[in-house]
């Protein structure tokens, strides 16, 4: 389904049943809804699931230009409102956990809890490099050249070598993106400095982090749960950037509990 928010068409799903409390699954750069199947199939059960697609992925708008995480939390702000959605769960990975600050910053209140998945609160400046050359590759090149690299960030060595269907499935959501939705969130990612305002979010938080996660490290992790009072720090064994994929029953269990808790 799609609804119309700040702008542009939001592809979203609606999964389990209706007056169940809510929970919002938002995904990782370069990747869609699909990216939740393994927590959708398990939590349809107990939530009213609102999966959808961040501002410039998948069945959503990708305009030009580039983009702001204060913006994708306002999309984010206009889809609850458009579907009525009240003291909505939260969990993010990597840029959707990113989004999620921002939205609990700029929206206080609003979420019911923030799990934070494999994020930061903040890159240091000598980080900007690194995504321009990503953006220039894919304006230059298209996606293809960055599935692979991007897929190594993602996933261990060991799982790449034991779900080959699994991994191709993420690496044809990285190549399928399009080019203008990922530059324009390659803007956005590496602005978030939120760490020094972490103590502000009243929201219980659960961080999770893959312990061999490449892309935002362990250290990032602790970074928050340091910088969060109160927040509670899982992480996961042997499983690197997409925690949710590669060890799926864990990182389930670390996110029915705490939402149990809530």
């Amino acid at each position: 389904m799609k609804a119309k928010t700040n702008g542009i068409d939001t592809y979203y799903e609606l999964h389990g049943k209706e007056g169940a409390p809510w929970l919002v699954l938002s995904h990782s750069l370069a990747c869609s809804v699909r990216m939740w199947d393994p927590q959708i199939e398990a939590l349809k059960g107990s939530y009213r699931i609102l999966a959808y697609d961040t501002r410039g992925h998948g069945g959503s708008g990708a305009p030009q230009g580039e983009y702001t995480l204060e913006m994708l939390a306002d999309d984010l702000k206009a889809l609850l409102d458009a579907l009525g959605a009240k003291d909505p769960h939260y969990c993010g990975l990597s840029m959707g956990g990113m989004i999620g600050q921002t939205f609990a910053l700029k929206y206080p209140g609003v979420l019911r809890t923030l799990v934070l998945a494999d994020t930061t609160s903040r890159y240091a400046p000598d980080a900007w490099p690194t995504w321009q050359q990503r953006i220039g590759i894919a304006e230059e090149k298209g996606m293809q050249p960055l599935v692979q690299p991007t897929l190594e960030r993602w996933f261990t060595e060991p799982f790449r070598k034991a779900h080959p269907g699994q991994v191709e499935a993420i690496g044809k959501l990285i190549a399928g993106t399009p080019v203008a939705g990922y530059a324009g969130c390659c803007h956005a990612i590496p602005k978030i400095n939120a760490t020094a305002r972490l103590k502000e979010i009243k929201t219980p938080i659960l961080v999770i982090c893959g312990d061999q996660d490449p892309g935002t490290p362990p250290a990032m992790a602790k970074e928050i749960h340091d910088n969060a009072p109160g927040s509670k720090l899982v992480m996961i064994p042997q499983a690197a950037h997409l925690s949710n994929l590669e060890k799926p029953a864990e990182f389930t269990k670390a996110l029915q509990d705490f939402l149990a808790a809530h």
